[in-house]
């Protein structure tokens, strides 16, 4: 469902390549009219044509106008790559030197154009934004800080929920708004990327001109090129294809803070797990790990640019399995089992380096450098896994456990694999291995069906787990999901907005309970700076908490310092501490193994 087919794999291959050798050959002699520049009539003759005029005639059919949209289901016709390239009288040689390719304008590649780009949504949309940014500076745009400044305003997008998408709506909108009356004369183009690209690629470009160019998660290779067919004509751009092996393993991201001393490394990317809620499968495609040097080597050089933290992610970040040739690192197979009463709707493949040999590796790059991960299924969760976790002082003692429901049977319904019984049974073994362990959890208030017997076994797993942080919905229906397919999404709103307050009290409860075990007790933070709103000193500890700072300490120390702490007081969302004095990462597990709080 998601694998190009042959012919489109070939045209998609043709607009990222270079190359344009393998585009000229497939110019056929009627093609060759509209290439060299000229229109064929009815009666044989010929008439000129300038390269925007061939674009747009190949992209017109009966006088009406339609966009290029190149996407898995029905790729472009040769006749959208047929526009000879026309440089403006007097335009400079661009810097970025470009190869020539037929059907691009070349004087439009960069050239110190500015973009700007907001970003909504996960933290994978944060990295996605980051290897994007390096596509478009290598071909010679520039990042400006200031939207009013932007030759291209560009919107990465979440389409997990209703609510995400709507924002995007309004915000096209106030640009649409700015772009005729603010900036008539200038008006910038207006891209929209993301997961919300590739599901509603043809409802954005038709939608009253608010967006020029769209841009799907495995696309943004050719956003260079799709920016420059955008600008030879007046209709809109789409490349929203999914690809079964693209992860941009090769791309240095550009982070979009400088100084921050902690970073999110994508490690793989799409799910199989096709739960019946999620979009997820539709808008990110199937599961693909990079190579384990690949991401050893960023480690690498993330530690030696100072970098204290890193965050490896993915969709289903566990359940990585890279089966490539490796330099370094023997293909081990320790850690591919599934979570004890777990199971798949997919066929899981054997062999490859599995997660936890990935998360030893990536420890063993720099013992004063803390590893996290997210967003795991709890199906992809060995004991092999969770002794790397135990083994090694620098990997973070909180594990993100997604409940979403605490029934067996709305479980089911959502296709998740596991009934409560296992779930209970997983957290029990993890504390059992890690007694220190933190838990934090996503949960889904009033999916389809769901009843008031099934809404409270969801809060009372809750209460017996007791979860120390939570991602909390309503349920929001999506369209090409299982769920949208074959549900209804027939629980009330306001009984969607009851339950869901009923949740969140229930963990305010218990987090505050639990957190409350840290006071009079010592830790480690690691040092971040100053809170944006109200300039607080602040850190994060072992297990996930945000930690508030005060103490003469501080004036010594930097973000990226560790900072032994004294814990003076907790509620269910941070902890408050007294500074006591710098250390290492090493030094303080050191003189302070980590503690063994026990089952709560």
């Amino acid at each position: 469902m998601f694998y190009r087919s042959a012919a489109v794999t070939r045209t998609y291959r043709l607009l990222c390549s270079h190359d344009s050798r393998h585009l000229a050959r497939r110019v056929s002699t009627a093609a060759n009219a509209v290439s060299d520049g000229t229109s064929a009539a009815s009666d044989g003759t010929s008439t000129p044509l300038d390269g925007a005029s061939a674009i747009e005639k190949a992209v017109t059919r009966s006088g009406k106008r339609r966009h290029l949209i190149f996407n898995n289901r029905n790729g472009p016709s040769l006749q959208h790559f047929l526009a000879q390239p026309q440089r403006e009288p007097g335009a400079a040689a661009n810097a970025a030197e470009p190869d020539e390719v037929p059907y691009m304008a070349v004087s439009d590649w960069g050239q110190g154009r500015k973009y700007y780009v907001e970003v909504y949504g996960c933290q994978m949309n944060v990295s996605d934004t980051e290897i994007l940014m390096a596509v478009l500076n290598k071909a010679g745009y520039l990042r400006t800080m200031d939207a009013a400044d932007a030759d291209v305003v560009f919107l990465m997008t979440c389409a997990i929920r209703e609510k995400a998408e709507d924002r995007i709506w309004s915000r096209l909108a106030q640009l649409k708004a700015q772009r005729t009356k603010t900036r008539p004369e200038r008006a910038p183009m207006v891209g929209v990327l993301g997961c919300m690209a590739e599901r509603l690629k043809e409802r954005l470009l038709e939608a009253d001109k608010l967006v020029d160019v769209v841009c799907g998660p495995d696309a943004y290779r050719s956003l260079p090129r799709l920016l420059s067919l955008r600008a030879m004509s007046a209709d809109g751009v789409a490349n929203v294809m999914l690809s079964a092996d693209e992860t941009y393993a090769d791309i240095t991201p550009v982070r979009l803070d400088a100084n921050r001393i902690s970073v999110h490394l994508s490690v793989m990317r799409g799910c199989n797990n096709m739960c019946s809620f999620c979009i997820v499968p539709f808008t990110r495609g199937t599961e693909r790990s990079r190579d384990i040097d690949s991401i050893v080597e960023e480690v690498r050089v993330l530690s030696q640019q100072g970098i204290r933290e890193v965050t490896l992610l993915g969709q289903n970040v566990n359940s990585y399995r890279d089966t490539s040739q490796s330099g370094a690192f023997e293909t081990q197979g320790y850690g591919a089992d599934l979570s004890r009463g777990f199971s798949t709707i997919y066929r899981r493949k054997e062999g490859g380096r599995r997660f936890a040999e990935l998360l030893h590796r990536v420890a063993q790059v720099d013992p004063e450098m803390r590893v996290r991960f997210t967003s795991p299924h709890p199906k992809d969760f060995p004991d092999e896994l969770l002794y790397v976790i135990r083994d090694n002082a620098n990997v973070c003692r909180n594990i993100h456990l997604p409940l979403q429901s605490g029934s067996t049977s709305c479980l089911e319904r959502m296709r998740r694999g596991y009934s409560r019984e296992a779930f209970l049974d997983l957290v029990r073994h993890i504390r059992k291995v890690i007694p220190d362990v933190t838990f934090s959890t996503d949960v889904i208030a009033g999916f389809c069906g769901e009843t008031e017997a099934e809404h409270t076994d969801t809060v009372g797993v809750m209460r017996e787990v007791g979860f120390d942080m939570a991602f909390m919905f309503a349920y929001s229906m999506r369209e090409r999901t299982h769920a949208h397919r074959k549900f209804q999404d027939d629980v009330p709103a306001d009984a969607k907005a009851r339950r869901l307050q009923e949740i969140i009290d229930t963990f305010h409860v218990t987090a505050r309970k639990r957190n409350q075990r840290f006071v009079g007790t010592q830790g480690l933070v690691l040092y971040e700076g100053l809170t944006k709103r109200h300039a607080r000193p602040f850190g994060s500890d072992d297990h996930g908490h945000k930690v508030f700072l005060n103490g003469s300490v501080l004036a010594d120390l930097k973000p990226g310092d560790y900072v032994r702490v004294f814990i003076d007081s907790a509620t269910s969302a941070s902890l408050s501490a007294t500074a006591i004095k710098k250390t290492t990462l090493s030094a303080y597990y050191q003189q302070f193994p980590q503690p063994e709080f026990g089952v709560a």
